[in-house]
């Protein structure tokens, strides 16, 4: 068991449980008078201090820019955070850092908690960018980039897990899941992008009986499910 007081398992599961989306609005997005639900989850955040003002311009410069490898929709981004601070969590790992837009999303998240990511990431080029953005963002002591075959290198995560992010190659969504498992926390979160593409992937969590599983519809797809108590 994480340090984490299990009062905060009442309103975790709530949050996850009660309604996902009504989650979003309580984390300052740029509502605008008449604009769609859509457009709404697709505002960044606003920021509430220096530190989350440096992390949220370079979110907001990858995006404008036309970057590529952005890995994950705003409006997903903003759930990574919420997930993410709404159960407390000091270490995150992640499969597939891209270049690193998710990780920033996860900063906001870890600036709050005092915690750290860790994310695995096979390119070398794509691992640098994130390096660079999140020293522009002012991050690099939250985050540590593995570079590597991920198939290999998530052998070596040591639990406690509190969040535990898959957006890598999907066929292997399957693979991680049974490797990483035993170093999620009991009360930890298993995100998963993407799902619609891997059936094997919600066949599986959604037939464990120590776990739990929803969907969350609003961006690209998203599965949270909780390793049960």
């Amino acid at each position: 068991m994480s340090m984490f007081s299990n009062l905060q398992q009442p309103f975790l599961r709530r949050a996850l449980f009660g309604g996902l989306a009504a989650a979003l609005p309580a984390y300052g997005q740029r509502g605008r008078r008449g604009a769609s639900a859509d457009e709404e989850n697709e505002q960044f955040p606003l920021p509430k201090d220096e530190v989350e003002r440096r992390i949220v311009a370079v979110l907001e410069a990858m995006h404008s820019g036309g970057g590529t490898y952005l890995s994950v929709p705003v409006s997903d981004g903003k759930m990574l955070r919420i997930l993410t601070e709404s159960c407390l969590a000091k270490r995150v790992v992640e499969v597939g850092t891209s270049t690193g837009y998710s990780g920033l999303f996860f900063a906001l998240a870890l600036s709050r908690t005092g915690g750290h990511l860790t994310t695995h990431e096979l390119n070398e080029g794509r691992a640098a960018t994130a390096r660079a953005n999140f020293a522009k963002a002012g991050v690099s002591s939250l985050a540590t980039v593995v570079v590597g075959d991920a198939h290999e290198t998530v052998k070596k995560v040591k639990g406690p897990v509190d969040v535990l992010f898959l957006d890598a190659d999907k066929e292997a969504y399957v693979h991680y899941l049974k490797t990483l498992l035993p170093a999620v926390r009991p009360g930890g979160l298993i995100v998963a992008h993407n799902t619609g593409m891997v059936p094997e992937y919600l066949s599986l969590v959604r037939g464990d009986p120590a776990l739990d599983t929803v969907i969350y519809s609003g961006g690209g797809g998203l599965s949270v499910t909780v390793k049960k108590l």
